[in-house]
């Protein structure tokens, strides 16, 4: 993918339709150029908000993704099993939604972006640590009671967490 200045960011959503509602509508205010999902969206009638983005997107599974098959048939090809490697610009990035592999992935000059879920905690490396390592918290809200999202400015690497207003 070329020509992308930013990259929404969200993982966990855990069928919360009015958080998803949310952070679609923060996505394409900004127009943001793409987004990646790390996991957890869950049921296939998610489908209703997360199409309603102006922009690609790439959803990988989680841990309590449901029914996968639905998933699959729904998203059509834009649904991956982490690991999950893509190129935006001139950057690699590795979409995980288990973070059980960053500790081996810290320091490594493999990937200039890492993104991952699962622990539902927002989470943003330095700015000068390599990679840099991003969890945009959950969107879904249920556990921490904050719905947020991130937005990657792909020129700076500059990470902008958002809390959603939902509701």
């Amino acid at each position: 993918m070329e020509n992308i200045k930013q990259v929404g960011i969200m993982s966990d959503s855990h069928d919360n339709m009015p958080a998803i509602h949310a952070a679609v509508e923060i996505f394409n205010q900004r127009q943001v150029d793409f987004v990646i999902h790390a996991g957890d969206l869950v049921a296939p009638f998610t489908a209703r908000a997360i199409k309603k983005l102006t922009c690609p997107y790439k959803i990988i599974l989680g841990n309590n993704d449901g029914e996968i098959l639905g998933l699959y048939r729904i998203f059509e090809g834009n649904v991956f099993q982490p690991p999950h490697q893509l190129k935006i610009n001139d950057k690699k990035v590795l979409i995980l939604h288990d973070p059980i592999l960053l500790d081996a992935l810290k320091g490594s000059e493999k990937f200039d972006l890492i993104i991952y879920g699962h622990d539902h905690n927002a989470f943003v490396s330095q700015s000068d640590a390599k990679p840099l390592i991003v969890n945009p918290g959950e969107c879904g809200g249920w556990l921490t009671g904050k719905s947020t999202v991130a937005v990657w400015k792909v020129l700076t690497d500059e990470i902008e967490l958002v809390e959603l207003e939902v509701g």
